[in-house]
Parts: C-alpha cells; structure tokens; sequence
C-alpha cells in the first residue's frame, strides 16, 4: 500500500497536522521523527536543513578575503546539510526515500521561505538526480484542525507553485552572490594595509543601513534656526479662546521650513503682538462635519510598528509573539503577511469571529463584538474584502479560537489584532471641525477646535482614542470652542510671542524603520499609498526583523532607548561605497526594484534566468570597483578631533582609514596616525578624543584576531623611542611585569571588600582585582597572597559590584555575558570563591532540565586573570574518566511512589519511564498545557502539590528514592 509523506517546518505544525487529520483519516502511530497511519506519513524540519554552498571546484577555501580569487560566480549551487540539525535532515530524507512512499506534500509555511525549505530537502533527498515524486502543496492561513482538513481537500499542484519557488531559489542565491562577494571585496578592501577587518555587507542589510545612516548625517548637518509665533488670547461674552497668528497669503515655496504661522524675527513678532494686544477683533468661523475611518487590518509590518511605538516591542519580539499566538495557541492566523485584506468569500468566517469575541468571557473586548453583531456591522465592504489585495496570505486576524493561558506580552499582542479587527467594521468616527478666524487688521488669528460627535470605531478603544481627540492648546487642533455670537466684536485679552527653534528630523525607531524598508525609503504616511508601494519594499514584512537584528549584531547600529543609532563602522562603511561609486548596495528604491522582480517572478511574469543575470553582473561590477580603485584615500565627510596631537600638539584629522596629524598652522605634520579600525573595531570620534587626551580608553568589547576571535581590551598611546614617535597598543593588563619588577604598588581606590585567603583588603589593579598582599606595597614590599581574579572573564565585565557581592556573599549575580572559548557561545553563569580550588569558579544555575541519564556534572574554572585556561585534571580524575561506567543502581521508592510505580528498587530514569506510564493510562496531562501533570490522589502524595512540570518530575523522584536496592 502506498503512502504520501507531509513535511512541515516545525515538530509542533507536524503535530497539528495529525491531530487534525485523525477524524478522517484514522489514528496515527507516533515514531521517534515522525507520525504514521495507511495513508499518511507526517515528519517535519526544524525551520531551514539544508542551505546553498559553492561547489567544490568554485569554492575557495584559502586566501578567500583576497581580490585574486573574487568574484565567485558558481554557474550552479550545491547544497550543505545545517550542521547543527543534520541528524533531523537525515531522518527527513529517509522517510522521503520509503519505497512505499510514492507522493510529498510540502506542508513548510506558507510563503517564499517555507517553500525554499521544502525545495531544498526534496533536492537534497534526491542526491544527483531528482527524487521523481510528485508534490503536492498544502498552503495554510489558519492552524485550527477545521483549516488544516480544508487545506487537504484544496491541495495545490507543482505547477501553481513554481514561480514562488523559482523566486525563492533566486532570492537565495541572489544574498549569497551579493553577500559573499561584497563582504571578501570589501574585507579585502579594507585589510589591504594589514590586519583584518571584516565588512560585512548584504543585498537588503547595506541598503537599509544606509538609510539609517543618511537620516544620521542629515541630523549632524542640521543647523537649528530661531522662529517666532505670536500666541493670542480673545474675549467673547460667552469666555475666552486661544488664537495663533498666521499669514492667510503664505504658499509653500523651497524653504521646507517655512510654515503661515511662523515668523523670522524677534522684532517683526512683538511688532505683530503689541500692534493687535488690546484691540478689537471680527470673527469669522466655518463648521463642518468630518469623519474618519478606522485604519486598515495588520499586515506584520504595520502590526510590528504599531506594537514598537506602544509598547516598545522588537520587530523581533512582534513577530516571536504572534508566530507563537498563531502556532501555539491557534489564536491568531498566519502572521507572515504583506496584506492588509481579507477574501472576499471571509465574510461568513467575520462573523463567526465576532460571536467567538462575544461569548468568549473577555469584558473588554466582548461588549463591542456584541455591539457590532446587533447593529449588523458585519457587511460586504472592497476595504476589508478584496481577493485582488491578497496575495499568499490575507490580514492577521483573530481566529475562531479563544485563546487561554497567554502571558503579558502574548495577551497585549492579541488585543492589539482583535481591536483592530473589530475596528475596521465600525462605522467611521464623526466630528464636527470649527475654524474661527479672528482679525485685528490687517492680522489674523486662526483657532480649530475639532469636537468628537459620534465615537464610531473610536469607543473599542475608549479613553485612548479620547485622549488622542482632545487635549487641544494654543489654538491647536483639538478643544472645545466658545459660542461666539454672529457680528459680534471680541477683545484681544494677550497677545505674546513665543520663541521657538527648528528641530531635526527624528532618528528612526524601530517603527519608523519598518516604515521606510517597507516604502523602500520613500516617506509615505498614508495607510493606503503605502500599500500599493509594498511590493518594492526592502526584504518581506517575514525578514525585515532579522535584517534589523543582524545589523544591530554586526555593531553597525545601536539601540538607545527607542532610538536607532548608526555606528562609526556604518559611516565607514557608507563612505567606502559611495566612494567606490557601488550605489546598488547603498540605495535603498533599487533593492526595492529587485524585490518587486521577485514578487514578479512569483506571479510567473519574470524569468528566474533574467533576474538571476542582472544579480550576477552587479556582482562582477561591485568587486571590479573595489579592486581597480588606485586612490590613496576614499574621499568623504570626515570629522577633526578636538584633542591636539599627542606628539608636537598639531591638528588630528579623520580620513578614510586613519587618524592622523597634519601639524600646525604652517607646519608640516610630524607623521603621528593611528588606524581607524584596530582589530576590526571602529572608532566612534567621541572615542578617539578620548584616546588622545587620555591616553588610554577602554577595556572596549568587539576587536578580532586574525583568526577572526572576538577579544576585549584597552588601548593606550605610548611613546616609542625607536620611532621618536607616539603609537597605538593594546593593554591587556598583564600586571606581572609590575610584579616581577618589583614596582610598588599605591591604591587610590576604595576597598571592595576583605579578601577571601587573608582578611586583606581587595583593590582594583590594571585589568585584575587583586588583594593588597598579593602586590609590592610599601607596607608589605613582598607579596604574601595569591588572590587575584580578572575584572574581565571570557568577555563579561565583572562590575565593582559584582566583586564586592563575591567578597560578601561567596557569589556574584547570575551574569549572562560570557562567551566559551571553545563553542564561541554565550553562556550565564555566577562567579564563586571556590574555597577547595582557592580561585573564582563558575557557578551555574539549576538547568530546568533534568540531567540526561548517566551525564557527568562538569565544572569549568574561570581562572584567576588568565581567563578561559581550563581546569586541569588530576590523574586521580583522568584514571576515573578511563574507568568503564557503572550501571546506575537501583534504589527503594518511598511509600508514596511506590504506590505509583511498584516495590521495586529502580534507578531514577526508570522510576521516570514508569511515572510517565501511569500519566499516560489516567490522562493526567493538562489538555491544555500537556507539559503540566494535573495529580491524582496518589500523585499528590509524591507531588506534595496539586500539580507539577514534566520538567519537575526527575528531581520530584529523585527525593522519593531512598537507600541502594
């Protein structure tokens, strides 16, 4: 009998998929990697298995970052299993390859990436030749099991899928080419002179960075103006109303900055002010009633902008939330979406939404899902339901599903969407708009009160949207107006200028960011422009957050509260390109172009060869640039540093890779510089001020060795003899000279606490803490002590604090920043006085997991100023690592788990084994949470609770077994 193998993209999509296939397609038998029953075989991957290599004859392992072997044009890609999952690819592929398997049924996520997934595994299984079954493709917008069944009975062919995977395998190996070749040229652009400084740049990172980058220089080049506006109060006899002056002639002209209310000087404005204060002033007013509609549904971009600007939410958070509300707790639908409409056959499932809202028992939001179902809101409308606005997927929207269970964050995220949704059926909000003017020949004066005369969509958000209404000042938009009285005259009660300053364009957040990938740079703020510019957008509403995270992982931005803030590296890196003229990776509207070829590739109306043509041949033409260029220096906007030259007191100028002095007025330089990116790291300017006037600066985290390590140092100027020069060097602390000199030791530093061998105080000492005994002192000029631990460990700062925590306490904080020597991982730990060792150890956290069976504890030791060593084995310890390993021994249950589990002595993962055994046969697991163990009479006994984590279980046993069987 054959049978059809579905591959989705997650363990938890896989298991959806049987849950929802049992009722109609018979029970499934659960294996190690994958589910079975006559008809179906279900496995999954773990998000991306396999990614494209160069092949073996066109791939360049030794001298890669030199332009001798660049570009790399493959005329095809191999492929390379993801290290890290290769054990499930493995497992994938044998199911694939079954006899008995004749058909696959590609159930990855629905868009280019799972596609790419699935496209790749069938490639791989295939080996040389194709695997030659035919696929099918299950395309879902919703996990409830009744979506899942219905995806089944629509299946799509190969056919209707091979533009989106044509776009896919170009997307792919268009970020290869561009990225590979881009970061060897540029690395090896930029490490011409020595060193290694690695630059790494991408088809759609480099273009929005740049961006951010030109937003910076247009902030540093602002030059702030003084303007004036001259503010007015009037008395009616019904009370008083702002006013502010205006020009009723006033047309835009060139000047951006110009507006009808501001004036230019300060005499002009008291001239305005003191010639109407006092006076008599006619009024004019016109009313009109305005409405507005409520803005369009969520698409993930304008969902992870608005979640940015109200709750200070990543993209990447957003986006982690409501893969999780969708995946997890089925309670919202597919969230990876570029559309901001729904089917236009949705409308029945609309209103089934709506009922779920109102008897779902959440009071904030069911009233109004009542509200819209009684006054039959639920209707036909183009805006909501438009099939020509929906693409792969439709609007993020609630699900028929109520969700239970959801954290903070997951509940905000959710009633973010359903608010929205609800929101787009309301009818529009009304207003009534007043403009008043009021003349003081020959000035006037404008006031615009806006009254809110009907809430519509705005009552679902309450006092919120109020707030946002109302609130009007100084005859601003916004507050309630006094009647005033046809022909009546009223008095100028105040008049004031007021002095005010133009402001620079905002530093982009995270939210205004997404805007602008999304426009592709263009500054669009109407909902619906917006939209028809998405498809030239810079990478896909699914990829924008890592984009913003990778550059942020790169130190080519930082995040300073909401703000995004470009690096020294990224204005290098700017410079480098617009001076190398490869404007492709620096314009933002042209990545824009090619993302909107491959929307067009996907719909079948571009070829993958023309697009993959035109990639390649701004490769060859992006490393030819960098090759050729023969100037000295790239030209740029380059800063000079405050903080004369160290050695003959001259002028430190920038230039393109280094600081350098070019002497005083009329003389000639003394020839002192040093390098911009020592180690790969780039100097912010604040930075090299410093580093000039003191001295010295640091310790600094992201250097890199040139074999390209991460390492933390200071840096210091020091004069060198030889060269009669100064010069840049890394310090990185190594106090033995100073001991082994014999130099005496002075501590102008407050004591951190008593060291813990002698009762001696321990002081900061270059990079180390030391006691006061372990140094020459003058009052101890030998050292007696030997307590010293480095105030940088495997890369985490250990603060002042922390030290004197230790000292007090035995034990620092739990401190997440150390970086494995041998994984280049991170990794939390505390750092402890390990009295037996007699040096600072780590100490780790309880792991939440229970140890596998028979897994050896290790200890690692953060040696004393020497971090990274390790611990070295005793042969008492070696001889035990060669000694073969005992069983584990069984050991006698207590009364209570042994009315569970029997009499019998057992060892602890057997005791395990059967725990989850009488779980399974009573149905204890919480059918909501399965990790959580609802007790019965005679697990409350084991448990002491009422229930307990299936991560718990292990230690629970471990108190219940007691002596050796």
């Amino acid at each position: 009998m054959t049978k059809t193998l579905v591959i989705a993209e997650k363990p938890s999509v896989a298991q959806d998929i049987v849950r929802a296939l049992t009722p109609v397609a018979g029970k499934f038998e659960k294996h190690e990697d994958h589910f079975e029953n006559d008809r179906y075989v279900v496995t999954s991957a773990v998000g991306h298995l396999v990614e494209i290599q160069a092949p073996e004859q066109f791939d360049v392992k030794r001298g890669k970052w030199s332009f001798a072997h660049l570009p790399v044009i493959p005329p095809y890609f191999d492929l390379k299993p993801v290290d890290k999952t290769k054990s499930r690819l493995n497992a994938v592929v044998k199911q694939a390859k079954r006899k008995d398997v004749t058909e696959l049924i590609n159930a990855c996520d629905a868009g280019r990436e799972g596609e790419l997934i699935f496209r790749l595994i069938e490639q791989y299984a295939g080996g040389a030749k194709p695997l030659g079954k035919p696929v099918k493709r299950l395309w879902l917008q919703s996990m409830t099991p009744q979506a899942i069944r219905e995806g089944f009975d629509a299946l799509r062919s190969e056919q209707q899928m091979a533009g989106l995977a044509s776009a896919a395998r170009s997307r792919s190996e268009a970020d290869w080419l561009v990225g590979i070749n881009g970061t060897r040229a540029m690395t090896a652009f930029n490490s011409r002179d020595g060193g290694f400084f690695l630059t790494t740049v991408g088809r759609v990172q480099t273009p929005t960075l740049s961006l951010v980058v030109e937003r910076e220089e247009k902030i540093r080049k602002f030059v702030s103006r003084d303007y004036w506006e001259i503010h007015a109060t009037f008395g009616a006899e019904a009370g008083e109303y702002p006013a502010k002056w205006f020009d009723p002639k006033w047309k835009k002209g060139e000047d951006a900055e110009a507006k009808a209310d501001r004036v230019w000087s300060a005499a002009e404005a008291q001239a305005i002010a003191n010639a109407v204060r006092g006076k008599q002033a006619t009024v004019t007013e016109e009313s009109k009633p305005t409405t507005q509609a409520s803005p369009l549904l969520f698409d993930l971009t304008s969902l992870q902008r608005e979640a940015n600007g109200k709750f200070g939410f990543s993209a990447k958070t957003t986006l982690a939330l409501a893969q999780s509300l969708y995946e997890r707790h089925k309670a919202l639908t597919y969230p990876r979406t570029d559309s901001r409409a729904l089917p236009e056959d949705y409308l029945p499932v609309a209103k089934q939404t709506f009922e779920m809202l109102a008897d779902s028992g959440m009071r904030h939001l069911a009233p109004h899902a009542l509200t819209a179902l009684n006054n039959n809101y639920v209707r036909p409308s183009k805006r909501i339901f438009d099939n020509s606005k929906v693409s792969d997927h439709f609007a993020i929207i609630p699900t028929l599903q109520a969700p239970s269970g959801l954290s903070e964050a997951e509940q905000k995220l959710y009633d973010l969407v359903v608010r929205r949704f609800m929101a787009v059926f309301f009818p529009s909000a009304e207003y009534t708009v007043t403009t008043r003017i009021s003349t003081v020949a020959p000035h006037s004066f404008k006031t615009e009160g806006k009254v809110l005369v009907k809430p519509g969509w705005l009552a679902i958000y309450g006092k919120e949207a109020a707030d946002e209404v109302e609130g009007g000042k100084d005859g601003d938009k916004g507050q309630n107006l006094v009647p005033v009285k046809p022909g009546e005259m009223v008095n100028t009660l105040a008049a004031d200028p007021k002095g005010l300053k133009t402001k620079p364009p905002a530093r982009y957040s995270e939210a205004t960011l997404l805007g602008a990938m999304e426009s592709a740079g263009k500054q669009i703020d109407d909902d619906e422009l917006r939209e028809a510019m998405q498809e030239k957008g810079l990478g896909t509403p699914a990829t924008r957050a890592a984009i913003i995270e990778g550059l942020l992982t790169e130190k080519y931005m930082l995040r300073e509260g909401r703000e995004i803030i470009p690096t020294a590296k990224a204005f290098q890196l700017m410079t480098l390109l617009r001076g190398l003229e490869v404007e492709e990776l620096c314009r933002a509207d042209l990545t824009g172009e090619w993302e909107y070829k491959l929307s067009q590739m996907e719909k079948g109306q571009l070829s993958r060869e023309a697009f993959m043509a035109e990639i390649a041949a701004m490769t060859e033409r992006m490393v030819k640039k960098a090759k050729e260029y023969d100037r000295d220096t790239i030209p740029g906007d380059y800063a000079t540093l405050e903080s004369p030259c160290p050695n003959c007191g001259g002028v430190v100028k920038e230039n393109y890779r280094r600081f350098a002095c070019v002497g005083k007025a009329g003389a000639e330089p003394c020839g002192f510089s040093f390098g911009k990116s020592p180690a790969g790291r780039t100097f912010e300017t604040a930075e090299a001020n410093t580093l000039l006037r003191d001295k010295k600066i640091g310790p600094l985290e992201g250097f890199r060795s040139k074999a390209g390590w991460p390492f933390t140092s200071e840096i210091v100027i020091k004069y060198d003899d030889e060269a009669h020069n100064y010069k840049l060097e890394f310090d990185f602390g190594d106090d033995k000279k100073g001991e082994e000199s014999g130099e005496i030791v002075e501590f102008e530093d407050a004591s951190l606490g008593a060291c813990p061998i002698c009762g001696s105080e321990v002081h900061e000492h270059g990079s180390n803490y030391v006691c006061s005994k372990a140094v020459p002192t003058t009052a101890q000029p030998t050292p007696s002590c030997t307590f010293k631990s480095g105030k940088i460990i495997l890369q985490q700062p250990v603060e002042r604090e922390q030290m004197t925590k230790l000292l007090e306490t035995g034990k620092t904080d739990l401190l997440d920043k150390f970086v494995s020597m041998r994984t280049r991982r991170n990794f939390k730990a505390h750092l402890a006085w390990d009295k037996e060792a007699g040096k600072v150890n780590f100490e780790f956290a309880p792991s939440k997991f229970p140890p596998r069976p028979g897994a050896a504890a290790k200890t690692v030791a953060a040696k004393a100023g020497k971090t990274g060593a390790a611990a070295k084995k005793s042969p008492a310890k070696k001889a035990a690592a060669k000694a073969p390993r005992k069983a584990a021994a069984g050991k006698a249950p207590s009364a209570a788990l042994a009315a569970v589990i029997g009499n019998e002595p057992v060892a602890r993962p057997e005791a395990v084994k059967k725990m989850w055994e009488y779980i399974k046969t009573h149905n204890l697991q919480d059918p909501k949470d399965k990790r959580t163990i609802v007790a019965d009479d005679k697990l409350r006994a084991v448990f002491g609770k009422d229930s307990a984590g299936m991560f718990e279980l292990a230690g629970i046993l471990g108190n219940h077994l007691g002596g050796e069987g």
